[in-house]
């Protein structure tokens, strides 16, 4: 099997938030640096650059992945999703409303790496428990909070999700 090399910008599709985006990417492009600065979707922020921190996360063909490790052109023809796309016209996701209504967040920094890595662990387990939440959350570092207001958010979105209490809750 042969290898291609690319050379020279590359235009690179994806399927963002429901909408269908092409723009030109050079071989070594990063899919954080591509998504905020060819797509403008600045809600993918870059920490560490070398996936630890959690901040570049986005859902890459319905599975959390590190922006900051994946090139953009290795992903050509891949479906994504950024916090950009969690809430509806009608408002906040419920993840988000969490977060809000909790305190989750502060600086805001790691947020939009946390509510999607929240969206993949509530899809896969409705009622996490305490050590389950900061279990999973591991890979996602955020500075500014003990994460007691995250992970009682996290709890507040199983409820809802769940259909046992409200955002007026």
């Amino acid at each position: 099997m042969s290898v291609k090399a690319i050379e020279g910008p590359t235009a690179v599709t994806l399927r963002v938030n429901g909408e269908t985006r092409t723009a030109l990417a050079e071989p070594r492009t990063l899919l954080s640096d591509f998504l905020r600065h060819e797509l403008g979707l600045t809600g993918t922020h870059v920490g560490c650059e070398q996936g630890v921190c959690g901040a570049c996360t986005v859902r890459l063909d319905g599975s959390v992945a590190r922006s900051c490790l994946l090139f953009a052109v290795s992903v050509d023809g891949a479906e994504i999703e950024t916090v950009e796309g969690m809430a509806s016209p009608d408002g906040l996701h419920p993840i988000q409303e969490a977060f809000r209504r909790e305190h989750g967040l502060q600086c805001g920094f790691c947020t939009p790496g946390l509510l999607l890595t929240v969206e993949d662990l509530l899809a896969r387990n409705a009622d996490p428990s305490d050590a389950e939440i900061r279990d999973f959350l591991s890979g996602n570092v955020c500075r500014c909070t003990g994460y007691q207001g995250i992970v009682a958010a996290v709890k507040r979105a199983a409820r809802t999700l769940r259909g046992e209490t409200s955002d007026d809750e």
